[in-house]
């Protein structure tokens, strides 16, 4: 009778123990699974104060003005990177255009999400900082310009945000193009 490796033994046990979790684990989420009993639904109609409907940038809208802002900088030799976030800061769409620096992807999601989150554009937020700089302490922001918002009946739906060109100002013009390609 041939002898079985103590290594062989131990990867045999341990896919044993994989499969044997893996079992009880498709069992518990199968009973997890089952259909409890049904809570009352809530109506969703215009008289129902539990409820609130909303506007949302659609995914269309979101990569026209991503489009346009990245194609306002290209137009000025500018090599950046575009964000637009949704009104809970979700990132809709990313453009990062060709020769952007790594550092923009990122600068351009926060300066989306600080625009939406204080329905300004951030060169105006810039100058609030002066004021209360503890502001810049808030996780997510970038108080720095090239954020702008997008906006329906004056409240703010979505966020965007451009990074990567020499200034803030510039990043903000670019921003604006976006914001302004909606209009059209």
């Amino acid at each position: 009778m041939q002898q079985i490796s103590k290594r062989v033994r131990v990867l045999t046990g341990g896919a044993a123990l994989v499969a044997l979790g893996a079992g009880a684990f498709g069992a518990v989420s199968a009973n997890a699974a089952a259909p409890a009993a049904a809570p009352a639904a809530v109506k969703a109609d215009a008289k129902n104060k539990n409820t609130t409907t909303g506007t949302h940038l659609t995914i269309d809208a979101a990569t026209k003005a991503a489009r346009a802002a990245l194609d306002a900088a290209e137009k000025e030799n500018q090599r950046v990177s575009v964000a637009v976030v949704d009104r809970n800061g979700n990132t809709l769409v990313t453009l990062r255009g060709d020769g952007a620096g790594p550092q923009s992807y990122e600068s351009a999601e926060k300066k989306a999400y600080t625009a939406v989150s204080w329905n300004a554009p951030t060169t105006e937020l810039v100058k609030r900082l002066e004021q209360a700089p503890q502001l810049k302490d808030i996780p997510g922001t970038l108080f720095l310009g090239g954020g702008a918002p997008v906006t329906s009946k004056n409240a703010p739906i979505a966020g965007i945000g451009v990074a990567g060109a020499p200034s803030g100002d510039l990043d903000q013009k670019f921003a604006q193009a976006g914001v302004d390609a909606l209009a059209k």
